[in-house]
């Protein structure tokens, strides 16, 4: 148990049986009536997103949940498997679970599993990798100018938009949470 003043981003929540994770929260004390914390709360099974608002001090439920550094191995079917940096221990994660973070995964490559009950519940990857672009239109001379985005496909097989002055080949940094690019990255 805690209290909406322990809410962080990141925190589990068990409402109604079912596990929430904070994704915003703000306190709010209005000049009249008593404090109380909006929340914005994502639902970690089917990805909902919702609007709650808790009094201040009120006493919520929060899920024990194993936050593991993982190392992606490989695919097998509908899952992923990761293992364990610490005790090798292989775990076995649903497509469904790991979502959006497929796009940026490459084996070998280090995750933030979290556990609830020995499930799988949350994959979270760093705020940025470095991948490779497997293709794009080749930049022709002329496209330096600024703002100016071309598609591109990276060695995952995820398409994202870079400037057009990138080259097929090219190593670079993409931003894990919008996919967004970055920049070069200068081996």
């Amino acid at each position: 148990m805690a209290t909406t003043n322990d809410l962080k981003n990141g925190l589990v929540l068990n409402l109604d049986g079912q596990l929430w994770t904070v994704v915003e929260f703000q306190h709010v004390k209005p000049g009249k009536g008593g404090a109380f914390v909006r929340t914005k709360l994502k639902n970690v099974m089917s990805g909902k997103v919702v609007d709650k608002t808790f009094n201040a001090g009120v006493k919520v439920e929060t899920a024990t949940v194993d936050r593991r550094d993982m190392q992606y191995l490989y695919r097998d079917g509908d899952d992923f498997v990761f293992m364990d940096s610490s005790t090798y221990e292989q775990l076995p994660v649903p497509s469904a679970v790991v979502g959006e973070a497929e796009k940026y995964l490459l084996e070998n490559n280090s995750a933030n599993v979290s556990v609830h009950e020995g499930n799988p519940i949350i994959v979270e990857l760093p705020a940025s990798v470095e991948l490779m672009l497997t293709y794009t239109e080749p930049g022709v001379q002329g496209d330096r100018s600024t703002g100016g985005t071309k598609p591109a496909t990276l060695e995952t097989g995820a398409e994202i938009q870079v400037p057009l002055f990138i080259e097929p080949d090219t190593k670079v940094k993409v931003d894990t949470r919008d996919g967004s690019y970055l920049g070069r990255v200068n081996d």
